[in-house]
C-alpha cells in the first residue's frame, strides 16, 4: 500500500535540497499523484505514444525512471518483437523499488533497470526515448548536451517524449499559473507549511523552462517536429520526432 506524503508535514529548521533518497521513494507515488496535475494522463499518454513509435529489434529508453510509471505504462502498450525497455535512474533507494514494481507484472516485452547517471548512458538503436520530468534537474548545459546524445541515438521517425514543469515570460501568467498549481496541492491535502517547504527544498535543484526554450532546443539539435501535446497548469508534456 502507498505510504502518505509527509515529508515536509512539521516544520523542518534547516532545510536542505530536495533528493530522491529512501524517504522520498517510499512515498513517492503518492507525492507524485497530488503534487503533479495531469500525471496519470501522461503515464497513459505516454504508453499509447509508445505503442505507436516503438519498432521491432528496438531499445527503448526511460530516462530517470524513478518507479518505472512509465517504463510499466509502455511495456503493457508496446507489442513489438525483440523490443527491448532500459529503465535508468540513479537513485538506489528508487532503482531498487523499480525493479520489485517490473517484476510483479509478467510481459513479453523485457526491462532492464540501470542504476547510473543518465548523463553517461549510452543511447543507441532507440525508437523511444522518455524524460519524464528528469530534464529539469540537469544544468541547462547537460540539458543540451544529453538531448543531442538521445537525437543521435534515436533512429529516423524516433520519438522523445519529454514532460516538465515549465516558467512563462510573462510574470502576470507566470505567477498564476504557480498559484493554481499551488491549489492543486492544497486540494489535495498538503497544508501551507508543506506547500512553501517543498518549495524551498526544490528550488534550488529544479531549473525549469519555457516552452520556447525547448522548442528551439529542438530544432537547433535538428528535430523534424515537435509540439506541446499536454499541458495542465505550469506542467506539460512535448513530443519531439527525429
Amino acid at each position: 500500500m502507498t505510504q502518505r506524503d509527509r515529508i515536509f508535514s512539521a516544520p523542518i529548521e534547516k532545510m536542505g535540497d530536495f533528493t530522491f533518497d529512501e524517504k522520498v521513494a517510499e512515498v513517492f507515488p503518492d507525492m507524485i499523484q497530488r503534487s503533479v496535475p495531469g500525471y496519470s494522463n501522461i503515464i497513459s499518454a505516454i504508453g499509447m505514444l509508445a505503442e505507436r513509435f516503438a519498432k521491432p529489434s528496438s531499445n527503448v529508453y526511460d530516462l530517470g525512471c524513478s518507479l518505472g510509471a512509465a517504463t510499466l505504462s509502455m511495456r503493457r502498450h508496446i507489442n513489438q518483437e525483440n523490443c527491448q525497455i532500459i529503465a535508468v535512474d540513479n537513485s538506489p533507494a528508487m532503482v531498487e523499488r523499480c525493479k520489485l514494481h517490473i517484476n510483479a507484472y509478467r510481459s513479453d516485452t523485457p526491462v532492464t533497470v540501470v542504476e547510473a547517471d543518465i548523463r553517461n548512458m549510452v543511447i543507441e538503436n532507440a525508437s523511444v526515448v522518455v524524460l519524464n520530468f528528469t530534464l529539469q534537474f540537469l544544468t541547462p548545459d547537460d540539458r543540451l548536451t544529453l538531448l543531442e546524445r538521445i537525437y543521435d541515438g534515436l533512429r529516423p521517425g524516433g520519438i522523445l517524449i519529454l514532460s516538465e514543469k515549465y516558467i512563462f515570460k510573462n510574470n502576470e501568467a507566470n505567477e498564476l499559473l504557480i498559484d493554481l498549481h499551488h491549489d492543486f496541492k492544497r486540494a489535495n491535502g498538503y497544508s501551507e507549511l508543506e506547500v512553501s517547504q517543498k518549495r524551498s527544498a526544490i528550488e534550488n535543484v529544479m531549473k525549469p523552462d519555457s516552452i520556447d526554450t525547448h522548442k528551439a532546443r529542438f530544432k537547433s539539435i535538428g528535430f523534424s517536429s515537435y509540439e506541446v501535446w499536454f499541458q495542465c497548469f505550469n506542467f506539460g508534456s512535448m513530443f519531439a520526432i527525429k
